[in-house]
């Protein structure tokens, strides 16, 4: 073969992707919920992004917001077959195979983020989350403590609620979540079940009247348009767990897990302050255009929600050791 026909052959395989020394990058699909400009649609794009540079290119993420290719159920599907690699959302989600992971995020029972950092460390977690690699072939990559989301939460409602009396009979939209429906009715609350993206249609029509929401979500949502009382409630901490294909983590060799993890964790140091102080900017903003913002009275909620899980560990509903494993997390005196 001359030298020109190799060099031809070369370039021919280059622009294939078949080159040994230049094949093509590993492209992996994202999916997500929120709008792309929200702070949360940044962050994922800021982790996308993360990823390529880190591992030099070696993978690609696509990002899809606004559930462009489908809603949760739809979602989770797809990560389960690995034609979506990565969605980021609460680690409750995954009670679709694992059902005690819905207590991560059990209502009005934490004390601090702290607290409940401690207890997503605990074995008992550990535990349930390799529960979900075994039976749905999924992993969380990091810790999804350390990703911040909100920074809290709040309740964007058609009209102001500033004490426990007040959710009596509110139409409340709810995720498909047991533990927070049942948490809610028990505040007497009536718990509708919609898509995210159904929320704000839904409240301006009067099918539910009010939806919890990350602060930071509010705005890049509209919910205020329809529903102008924004709620302090604290109803639970919030992190964003990267729940990932474990086919597809696991083919990746320790290097490139170590320089994906890498990313989650730069990303989330540096949208800390970004979110803290978007929450702050958002409330001004909304405030601006007539917007009430206040701080639910949580006293009474939180001592109706103790004798609430007081009644489900008597009932045996609870896993086993959660509140041991909750009492062992909290701070030594």
């Amino acid at each position: 073969m001359t030298i020109l026909r190799k060099s031809m052959l070369a370039t021919a395989l280059v622009a294939l992707g078949l080159g040994t020394n230049f094949a093509s990058a590993d492209v992996w699909r994202m999916a997500h919920k929120m709008p792309a400009e929200s702070i949360e649609g940044q962050i994922f794009q800021a982790v996308a992004d993360r990823i390529g540079t880190n591992t030099g290119g070696k993978i690609t993420v696509e990002v899809y917001p606004s559930e462009q290719l489908g809603s949760d159920d739809a979602i989770l599907e797809q990560l389960q077959l690995g034609t979506v690699a990565i969605y980021p959302e609460g680690s409750a989600y995954l009670q679709k195979w694992v059902p005690e992971l819905q207590f991560t995020s059990a209502p009005f029972l934490f004390e601090s983020r702290e607290h409940w950092s401690r207890f997503m460390a605990s074995d008992l977690v550990k535990g349930w989350m390799d529960k979900i690699e075994a039976e749905a072939g999924i992993v969380v990559i990091g810790d999804s403590t350390k990703m911040v989301r909100g920074p809290y939460r709040v309740m964007v409602t058609k009209k102001p609620v500033a004490m426990l009396a007040d959710i009596e009979g509110l139409k409340l939209r709810m995720h498909p979540d047991e533990l927070a429906a049942a948490a809610w009715r028990n505040l007497g609350a009536e718990v509708r079940t919609l898509a995210w993206t159904e929320v704000y249609e839904s409240i301006g029509r009067g099918i539910v009247e009010a939806v919890n929401s990350p602060v930071s979500l509010v705005e890049p949502m509209r919910f205020y348009e329809v529903a102008p009382n924004v709620v302090r409630h604290d109803e639970y901490p919030q992190g964003l767990a990267f729940m990932t294909n474990a086919a597809k983590w696991n083919a990746l060799d320790a290097e490139t897990q170590g320089q994906i993890i890498a990313a989650y964790d730069e990303v989330a140091a540096e949208f800390g302050p970004k979110t803290d102080a978007e929450a702050d900017a958002t409330l001004a903003r909304m405030k601006e255009l007539g917007v009430n913002v206040s701080t639910l009275d949580t006293a009474p909620v939180v001592a109706k929600m103790a004798e609430f899980y007081s009644q489900m560990s008597s009932d045996g509903k609870l896993p086993v050791g959660f509140l041991d494993a909750v009492n062992a997390s909290r701070a030594a005196n």
